[in-house]
């Protein structure tokens, strides 16, 4: 009979440890129920996700807003992501709002972030059969990762450029030059020595600039002082001017008294001058064709045309 008993003490604490763990999980389902009936919006990306889990908080500015329900490839696209959340109904999810993931401290742990530049400030409308959906920009994270590869290949490009320069024949047209470098320097401080002297007769030399630069303006003042003299109305210039104006007229009025008198005169001459030359040209003429005509005479002229004596050549 205690044998009977112990077992039957045993199966009834069996059955009551099994229906307070099934109690246990049913309480903790309904305390981790969604209070809040959330509006579905979806994220598609072809971005790596790190760190983001199913469960994960959604904040829109730093307030908590929604959860992410599941993360899935697309079957539809190859190698896109699917990110299922659901957000509060009074959330302001506009057509701008974009997102982005942050990482709470350094625990790694990845929340999604929404945020939105108000561009479109149109409500996105969202249903369980027709899901808006909401472009997830690159983290700072992922702009670091994408700028850090071409850093890198900088850095690299750089060392191997570097590791060239250090060659031994580089190396030693380096300190080639650094020698020059050091004899130039070494004959740019002679050169201050030679030029000692010079710098000390500087000071006479100014000086005596400045005496010639005095004598060129004494010279200047006594050119304006004569040149004020010349222009008076009773310096000589101005009288051998008013002289010269005088002769001018002088001589204008002689020329035109000769053009006046003495050119109509010599004209005449010189008509009677051609005359004689055509009648002395005529003679010439005549005697070179008749040079009987010396002892004879001229021969008279024949008659013309309706004159006494004319005969009409023969045809």
């Amino acid at each position: 009979m205690d044998i009977m008993e112990n077992k039957s003490h045993a199966l009834m604490t069996g059955f009551f440890t099994i229906a307070l763990l099934v109690a246990t999980i049913l309480v903790g389902t309904w305390l981790n129920r969604d209070r809040i009936a959330g509006v579905p919006y979806e994220i598609a990306t072809k971005l790596s996700v790190p760190g983001l889990n199913p469960e994960a908080p959604v904040r829109f500015r730093g307030l908590d807003v929604g959860k992410v329900v599941s993360i899935a490839f697309d079957p539809k696209v190859v190698g896109q992501i699917l990110i299922r959340m659901k957000v509060q109904p009074d959330t302001p999810i506009t057509q701008s709002t974009f997102a982005t993931l942050s990482y709470q401290g350094v625990t790694g742990i990845a929340y999604v972030q929404l945020n939105d530049d108000d561009n479109r400030p149109i409500k996105l409308e969202s249903s369980t059969d027709n899901v808006g959906r909401i472009v997830l920009r690159p983290s700072l994270l992922d702009k670091l990762e994408s700028h850090g590869v071409a850093i890198l290949e900088q850095t690299d490009e750089l060392s191997k450029r570097f590791s060239a320069l250090l060659t031994t024949v580089n190396q030693e047209r380096m300190l080639s030059a650094f020698d020059n470098l050091k004899k130039t320097s070494a004959e740019f401080e002679a050169i201050p020595k030679e030029l000692e002297p010079t710098l000390k007769k500087l000071p006479a030399v100014a000086e005596e600039a400045q005496h010639t630069l005095a004598a060129f303006s004494t010279l200047s003042n006594n050119f304006n002082t004569l040149a004020t003299k010349l222009q008076a109305a009773d310096s000589p210039l101005n009288k051998i001017a008013n002289a010269v104006d005088t002769a001018g007229t002088n001589f204008s009025a002689v020329a035109g008294g000769v053009e006046r008198e003495s050119l109509p005169r010599i004209n005449a001459l010189a008509d009677e001058t051609r005359t004689s030359m055509r009648t002395f040209n005529r003679t010439l003429t005549n005697l070179d064709e008749h040079p009987q005509s010396i002892l004879f005479g001229a021969a008279g002229i024949a008659p013309g045309p309706g004159e006494s004596g004319f005969v009409a050549p023969a045809k």
